[in-house]
């Protein structure tokens, strides 16, 4: 009987939680109400290297479909971990989507996470292999070891110099894009506008003058 209690509550509250989301949904949508999801991009539908104009699939917690992001994300991969600020907007053809207008990258909080992020293709010299290699070595860790002791990759079967260097540089490159992105949106800097002034002056952005 306990255990019939237990089961029934865990279901009444699932039902809750997906009717209080759909609700949050069509209110924002119809009023306009800004909102902020952590999300984890899953797959990339569309995305223009350009302006960094995306439509992506999302993982957030409280949905059990996939979320649809669509905005100005510069070079955002599978693996990102984005807190963004948007609306809901619901599209004739391809129904609710998350509108992002302003955004910022957390890192991932689990190995799994590092894993995929790392993976991705978003740090060149970095695929799935030495991905999982590097994790399973520095662990939690890995993120301070590329970018602050990459000699230390090393240590992983099958990297040596030339692909350190690769790795090094890329990541430190990435590092750019996501100071850029924050202090412009900091400084009142659309997502749209800010992925183009990036591509045009790239970590320089930071001292033109707004």
């Amino acid at each position: 009987m306990f255990r019939v209690g237990i089961a029934s509550l865990s279901t009444d509250i699932t039902c809750f939680l997906r009717l209080y989301s759909y609700i949050l949904a069509r209110t924002s949508y119809f009023c306009n109400i800004i909102m902020k999801l952590r999300a984890v991009i899953e797959r990339i539908t569309y995305q223009n290297g350009e302006n960094g104009y995306s439509i992506l699939k999302a993982r957030v917690k409280g949905y059990d479909d996939l979320v649809t992001l669509v905005g100005n994300m510069l070079d955002v991969t599978v693996g990102t971990v984005l807190v963004a600020d948007g609306q809901w907007k619901v599209n004739r053809q391809y129904g609710s989507q998350f509108v992002v207008e302003s955004y910022e990258e957390a890192m991932p909080a689990t190995l799994f996470g590092l894993e995929k992020y790392l993976g991705s293709g978003l740090v060149k010299g970095i695929g799935p292999k030495f991905s999982k290699l590097i994790v399973t070595k520095f662990g939690m860790d890995s993120f301070d070891i590329i970018e602050k002791d990459s000699q230390r990759l090393g240590e992983v079967d099958g990297i040596g110099p030339k692909r350190i260097k690769k790795i090094h540089d890329s990541w430190m490159k990435q590092l750019n894009i996501k100071d850029v992105m924050v202090f412009l949106q900091g400084n009142g800097v659309s997502t749209t506008y800010a992925a183009k002034i990036y591509k045009a002056y790239g970590k320089e952005s930071i001292s033109l003058p707004l």
